[in-house]
């Protein structure tokens, strides 16, 4: 189609359609053709082009340009919107849009000294199937231009939702400490007996941590020494937070990291597709979970 609108551009411009047409080696027949069926306006297939086309770049942008094809597809057809995935790439390359990419990450975790013997509960079980069966934490670190922000979160393994968070200036078992109590706060009753599975910090084998979570019927667990696979859930959200927030953007303050980091977290939780819950946002896959246990009891 691209050669056919060259040859109205040429033709504009002064140059004989005959050799407009050849330069672009089609026919004259063929191109008049096409300038009759233009006349009549666009068909309903691109019609229905255009819209796609619409709703794709609407998705993208609501997504701060972070949904690659994947996502994108899986928000149409949660939209109405009959569409494959193939159809979906192809519109996304030939507007120049895609997915952040990811950035590795590098480990800052402090070891305990002297790595108290908290056996493994999870061993790499990271699907229990269903929400409040065991929790996972980790702490990272956000750059800003007034130093670094650290941030510790607790995240369910079932759902997928991040239940709690800190941040600080630092990173003492208090942060940890903090984001467990959200998270606590967050599922009341429901917590005696869940698994914290954490990697072997020293703020999570401290006995103030190991006190809080004893107090709460909290089941602690932690991963083998130097082996990113045991906690592999945590450092993936990580990941995702990196590469769709932190990586994109430069932060002034502290204060102005919080902010975004928090509006992230509630994208995450209600609106984001997530691709291991069947592309479903985590607070929306638990509220299905619930209704499904309520109509089988």
């Amino acid at each position: 189609m691209s050669r056919y609108r060259h040859v109205s551009a040429m033709k504009a411009e002064g140059f004989p359609v005959a050799a407009a047409c050849e330069a672009a080696e089609i026919s004259s027949s063929a191109y008049y053709d096409w300038l009759a069926r233009e006349a009549d306006g666009p068909t309903w297939a691109e019609w229905d082009e255009g819209h796609l086309i619409n709703h794709i770049h609407d998705i993208h942008a609501e997504s701060d340009s972070t949904y690659g094809s994947p996502r994108v597809t899986n928000e149409l057809r949660r939209r109405g919107y009959c569409v494959n995935h193939k159809r979906t790439e192809r519109i996304m390359r030939d507007h120049d849009l895609v997915g952040v990419m990811e950035r590795k990450r590098i480990r800052t975790t402090l070891w305990s000294e002297d790595n108290p013997p908290l056996p493994d509960l999870v061993n790499q079980d990271f699907a229990p199937g269903e929400p409040d069966v065991a929790w996972c934490g980790d702490i990272t670190y956000i750059p800003t231009d007034e130093g670094w922000l650290y941030l510790a979160s607790v995240l369910d393994l079932g759902s997928r939702r991040l239940l709690g968070w800190a941040m600080e200036e630092q990173m003492p078992t208090a942060l940890v400490a903090g984001a467990l109590d959200m998270a606590v706060d967050q599922r009341g009753s429901r917590v005696a007996g869940v698994i914290f599975h954490s990697d072997r910090g020293s703020q999570y084998l401290s006995e103030k941590f190991r006190v809080l979570c004893d107090g709460y019927g909290i089941r602690q667990s932690a991963g083998r020494v130097a082996t990113c696979f045991d906690n592999s859930v945590a450092e993936s959200f990580w990941s995702s937070l990196k590469r769709e927030l932190v990586h994109r953007y430069r932060f002034a303050t502290r204060a102005d990291a919080k902010a975004a980091i928090t509006a992230w977290i509630k994208r995450y939780n209600v609106v984001r597709l997530h691709s291991t819950l069947g592309y479903v946002p985590p607070v929306e896959w638990e509220l299905h979970y619930r209704l499904t246990q309520q109509q089988a009891a």
